[in-house]
């Protein structure tokens, strides 16, 4: 099978989130099952040619936006680690950018045109290309309007009907709206602007190219899949994504494990198994002294990796800060994100310094070191569409604190003290009552049931959510699209 992975990042060359990690990883393990598989992202200014071995494939390459036409060109390298060929393409937009889609809180004024580039980009390297996909998989909104466009190609080019199309939202709260002005840019028959288009509340809706067109609609977990078809997770798509039941499947992202295991991982202090899991505790000494608190191996220490945001939970953990302090606990935050949210736990740093560690940025080796570290990885989202932060903590035995939605609905299961199973401390009310209950149920383990712990932590270092398996749905997902124009 034949698949174009159409990405607006990927790990290694360009990371703002989770789909990063999906893009560098699933096109990887499609390949290693046999599956011609290509990956495609933009060239951004911040990626490094001679670091990743960039070279000029097709250059001179012309899109057309509205009545404009602009250059483009094409460049090629290899995933490290793999001979899976990653095309770039490179237009003006991404060339005139430091970030990939804004800098803060500020979305740059021409993401509509720069995504928009990279779609017609692709079509532009594709008609020069002999290669000719059966699938084109397009994540988020970013690449979604590629759906639409090669679904009006469809319709007249008998080259284009064999192809099928396939969508996955990893996050239902960005669609990437514009102004209605803006579809003139995308050279669509009118018809494709409208309430069964792309119009949304009078604008144009990116996502909508990918919600209405595509022939399966994917995400990234079984539970967010339904969530998205209600008014509360729906983001105001939820009456469009009901009519289209049929075709909407959720699959729970992998994790790869050359990268997030505690026995291979040079950057820990220590390296560790779930048969040498007594080793874990150097790495808690480490983490504690990075962070600042006092070194003691006994005391409770609950870790954070997030983005400092209400959809996150925040608002609810603000509300319980004092009372893990009086359970004699410590925390460690890494994110960034809501200023409101900076200023409460520097402040909070300030008054509990034995207790509370703030780092407010991003350190990909302090984030290393604070899965393998911390006792317990909490993730109280008020959504979370797959979540791999629980993931990893279950690789480094670092036991998770989660509300029960989407992707920590699907693989996180409560510890019932009674028969020894679970898989770490679940909350479904989303209010801060049931969260403090939750860490209250993990310290009371940690602290009384040294036994019951280690086990707890052996069983979860021994679950496989590796991309194999995830890949293996995936490849069911294209069967069931290219069922929807083979006949």
């Amino acid at each position: 099978m034949k698949i174009l992975f159409v990405s607006s990042e990927a790990v290694p060359f360009a990371k703002t989130g989770g789909l990063a990690d999906v893009a560098g990883a699933l096109p990887k393990a499609l390949r290693l099952i046999g599956h011609d598989v290509r990956l495609i992202m933009p060239l951004y200014k911040k990626i490094d040619h001679q670091k990743w071995d960039l070279r000029l494939v097709i250059d001179g390459l012309i899109i057309t936006l509205g009545g404009k036409k602009e250059a483009a060109a094409i460049y090629q390298a290899r995933l490290p680690g793999s001979d899976l060929v990653v095309y770039f393409v490179k237009a003006k937009y991404f060339l005139e950018r430091d970030e990939l889609y804004g800098v803060g809180s500020l979305d740059y004024p021409d993401n509509c045109e720069a995504f928009i580039a990279f779609c017609q980009g692709i079509l532009s390297w594709l008609s020069e290309e002999k290669w000719r996909p059966d699938i084109v998989h397009c994540n988020d909104w970013q690449s979604a309007p590629l759906i639409a466009l090669i679904h009006e190609l469809r319709r007249n080019n008998p080259a284009w009907q064999r192809t099928a199309l396939v969508y996955s939202v990893h996050n239902m709260a960005y669609q990437g709206l514009f102004s209605a002005a803006k579809f003139a840019l995308l050279n669509l028959p009118a018809a494709y602007f409208g309430a069964n288009g792309l119009e949304y509340w009078g604008k144009l809706s990116f996502a909508k190219a990918g919600f209405v067109y595509a022939d399966v609609i994917n995400t990234v977990s079984e539970t967010y899949a339904g969530e998205i078809q209600t008014p509360e997770y729906g983001a105001g798509l939820d009456g469009l994504l009901r009519s289209r039941t049929q075709d909407v499947f959720g699959i729970v992202n992998g994790l790869d494990y050359e990268i997030w295991n505690p026995a291979t991982d040079a950057k820990l202090p220590r390296r560790y198994s779930a048969a040498t899991i007594s080793l874990k505790v150097a790495n808690k000494l480490a983490l504690q002294k990075t962070g600042k608190l006092p070194a003691k191996p006994d005391i409770p220490l609950i870790g954070i990796i997030s983005r400092l945001d209400a959809q996150k939970g925040f608002d609810l953990l603000v509300e319980i800060m004092e009372a893990i302090v009086r359970l004699n606990c410590q925390l460690i935050l890494l994110g960034t994100g809501d200023q409101k949210y900076h200023q409460y736990f520097s402040i909070l740093q300030k008054k509990y310094p034995k207790n509370i560690s703030v780092n407010l940025g991003f350190d990909a080796a302090l984030a290393e070191l604070i899965y393998a570290g911390a006792d317990m990885f909490m993730m109280p989202s008020r959504y979370e569409p797959c979540g791999l932060g629980q993931l990893i903590s279950f690789k480094y035995g670092t036991v998770p604190i989660v509300r029960k939605t989407g992707g920590l609905a699907d693989t996180v299961n409560d510890y019932d003290a009674k028969s020894g199973q679970g898989d770490g401390f679940v909350f479904t009310d989303y209010n801060e009552k049931a969260l403090l209950e939750a860490v209250n149920r993990a310290v009371e383990l940690y602290r009384a049931h040294k036994d019951a712990w280690l086990a707890l932590q052996q069983r979860i270092m021994a679950k496989d959510y590796s991309w194999d398996a995830s890949a293996k749905k995936y490849i069911g997902l294209y069967v069931k699209a290219l069922g929807k124009v083979i006949k």
